[in-house]
């Protein structure tokens, strides 16, 4: 089947994504090493090594975020409810019906209106979860001097860090099933790593 090839990400988004995915899949294993999961290179490491990662990811979007207001892609995660719900029928069920994709990606609409609002939570509410409570766990130890023992607990800081974990891995394990939908297993995880997207004729004339 012929396909047509469109250049939809550019070189420092594709060091972005592959970037924060290996310091998110370094921050899962060493937190949950530091919540007593399982002992794998030691408490005293795993917490060293999660804590260079999460500084490193802050100052890898400090990049990011300047980035996208500069290029003005920004804009590809503004949300929308136009076509939510094919998008929904689609991956329910007409993905195991070889239906066509009610959405075609664009270099101006690079995520379809499902993947925006999936974005959105991850922004607007898993992040701020993970890292606010991450940076009171941080500073534990200056609490009692900026008097923010008055109002939290530890405890309730670690459910929340404990939570927001348990949601960014969720996140992360339902975006590796859906870079396996495109018309091959790899194609998603291909365009990732060349920036090239193959756009099938099925899809085309759809």
């Amino acid at each position: 089947m012929s396909a047509e090839r469109i250049y939809i990400y550019k070189r420092y988004e594709r060091f972005w994504h592959w970037s924060q995915a290996l310091l998110i899949i370094g921050m899962m294993i060493t937190g949950f090493e530091v919540h007593g999961t399982y002992t794998l290179l030691g408490f005293q490491k795993a917490v060293q090594l999660h804590t260079l990662a999460a500084w490193t990811l802050l100052t890898l979007w400090a990049f990011t975020i300047f980035w996208q207001f500069t290029t003005g892609e920004w804009r590809q995660y503004l949300p929308s409810l136009k076509n939510v719900l094919a998008m929904v029928n689609y991956y329910l069920i007409g993905i195991f019906r070889d239906a066509p994709h009610p959405f075609r990606k664009t270099v101006v609409q690079k995520h379809n209106p499902l993947q925006r609002l999936a974005y959105l939570a991850l922004l607007a509410v898993i992040s701020p979860l993970i890292w606010i409570s991450g940076l009171f766990y941080l500073f534990y130890g200056n609490w009692q001097q900026l008097g923010i023992d008055r109002y939290l607990t530890l405890e309730w800081v670690a459910v929340a860090h404990t939570l927001g974990a348990f949601l960014i891995t969720a996140f992360f394990f339902i975006h590796v099933y859906l870079t396996t939908t495109g018309h091959t297993v790899f194609a998603h995880i291909k365009a990732m790593v060349t920036g090239w997207e193959e756009v099938d004729e099925h899809h085309k004339a759809h």
